[in-house]
């Protein structure tokens, strides 16, 4: 079983400052992570909203990230953490082995719930989009589409409104369930279509996005052109293993504060992972700093 200062769960923004901070501070660092290293902003094929950078391609940034930690000496295993046991030794247990440590991150992010349906991840980063934040300027002028009807969908919606051309909301159900404060903000724009009782049966583009074909309850279906799809119907947080050591709140987020520390002695939350307002790669990249020095602190106090 080998022994390392700092055990990082999670290969993404967060997860990898947090082995970069904890390196610089002379800890022995593992990183594991159970699908691609660089997490979901691999997806983005532009990325403009990262101080110092002017525009950088997602797997760019991440690659760097990696390159980064792996030249200040961090172990990265592709492994999934399976189990975190704690006791004299923290012992994080993964699908190849197990390792020992002082101290765990736990950095797993949250996945975009995904509609499941034909032609959708064939274009995640080509139309296919989660985050209007990060990818919205894009579509400046352009015809987007807005899955969903909850207080994201809504807010996601009403910051397009800003640059495109035109809007279209696409709700499964027959009402919108976002605050009504919301929605009087949406249909006040003149832009904006809001589609109740619908849901996408496949989206359709070769290369990129051309369109999508919506459903009525009936089975009745009609395809919509659009140059860009907004999916908007919650995430889901990667935390379901480790809920015996870290608190979780309803929805399955690790329900810590800014200070990224738990209860259990040794172990810590970064980035989206963690029950938090804002959820973009600078506020992972500050969750992983945080931890990580948290961790250095704790393990020098022992």
């Amino acid at each position: 079983m080998s022994d390392y200062d700092i055990i990082v769960i999670g290969g993404g923004p967060a997860g990898l400052t947090a082995a970069v901070y904890a390196r610089r501070a002379g800890k022995t660092v593992l990183v594991l992570e159970k699908a691609a290293f660089g997490g979901q902003i691999t997806f983005s094929p532009k990325v403009e909203n990262i101080p110092g950078l002017i525009s950088v391609t997602g797997n760019d940034f991440a690659a760097s990230l990696v390159d980064q930690a792996m030249a200040l000496g961090t172990d990265l295993e592709a492994e999934e953490a399976l189990e975190i046991r704690t006791g004299e030794k923290i012992a994080v247990v993964t699908d190849c082995g197990e390792y020992s440590c002082g101290a765990v991150i736990v950095a797993t992010g949250a996945r975009h719930r995904m509609l499941g349906v034909p032609g959708e991840e064939e274009l995640v980063g080509a139309g296919v989009s989660f985050c209007a934040v990060c990818d919205g300027a894009f579509y400046t002028g352009r015809r987007v589409g807005v899955v969903g009807g909850g207080n994201s969908a809504l807010q996601e919606a009403i910051l397009l409104s800003e640059l495109a051309e035109k809007v279209t909301v696409i709700q499964n159900l027959d009402f919108l369930t976002g605050e009504a404060a919301l929605q009087d903000s949406l249909l006040k724009k003149d832009n904006v279509e809001v589609i109740l009782g619908h849901t996408v049966s496949r989206v359709v583009g070769d290369g990129s996005l051309r369109a999508v074909v919506i459903k009525d309850e009936a089975g009745n279906e009609r395809e919509i052109e659009l140059d860009g799809l907004f999916v908007a119907i919650g995430l889901l947080p990667q935390n379901e293993p480790f809920g015996g050591v870290i608190p979780l709140d309803g929805a399955g987020y690790a329900d810590c504060g800014e200070d990224c520390e738990t209860p259990t002695p040794g172990v810590f939350v970064a980035g989206d992972c963690r029950k938090k307002q804002t959820r973009q790669v600078t506020t992972a990249c500050a969750d992983g700093a945080v931890a990580a020095l948290a961790a250095c602190r704790y393990i020098d106090r022992q």
